[in-house]
């Protein structure tokens, strides 16, 4: 089974010939090169790859893409605001080591409580960085800031935490 990773989202149509603008987190600016396809989420859990025709960078967390098959401004309206994934490897190649995504798949150790469960999820919020980790069956959010974050391993895949006393207390009710 493909592993699938979310980038962003398609924000907007642009121009008459289906063109959208794609707004991502890969972390730098970035042109999608090499990448043939990318999947939308159409559906929950149901990856629908379209093929990329052009892309060129607007900026450093937006580009202009074209795909095989929307041809309008029409069609390219249905899907606004459709969650955009890579393929893993096409993932991997992409994202810039120093943006949170990379940390996706990540191993995830406390401190106290030891291994925690893999990165399932990032989300980017303006004053920090959330991880998702499912941990004995329960999703948790664990914050990455100054405070919790006492180091990230990339060659073993670790993210090393300090949580906040009483935090992991709350989802083992």
């Amino acid at each position: 089974m493909n592993n699938y990773f979310s980038i962003g989202k398609l924000a907007s149509v642009f121009g008459l010939q289906g063109e959208f603008i794609l707004k991502h987190s890969l972390g730098k600016r970035n042109a999608l090169q090499g990448v043939e396809a990318i999947f939308l989420e159409e559906r929950k859990n149901s990856f629908i790859p379209y093929f990329v025709q052009k892309v060129s960078v607007k900026d450093h967390e937006h580009v202009f893409i074209k795909l095989e098959g929307i041809d309008t401004k029409e069609d390219a309206r249905k899907l606004i605001q459709t969650q955009v994934y890579l393929l893993e490897e096409d993932f991997k190649k992409q994202t810039s080591s120093s943006s949170p995504l990379s940390m996706l798949g990540f191993l995830v150790k406390d401190k106290q409580q030891g291994e925690l469960g893999v990165i399932e999820e990032v989300i980017e919020m303006p004053m920090q960085v959330l991880v998702k980790v499912t941990f004995r069956e329960k999703e948790m959010l664990l914050p990455l800031n100054e405070q919790s974050l006492v180091k990230v391993d990339k060659k073993q895949q670790i993210v090393h935490l300090d949580l906040p006393e009483g935090l992991l207390d709350i989802y083992m009710d």
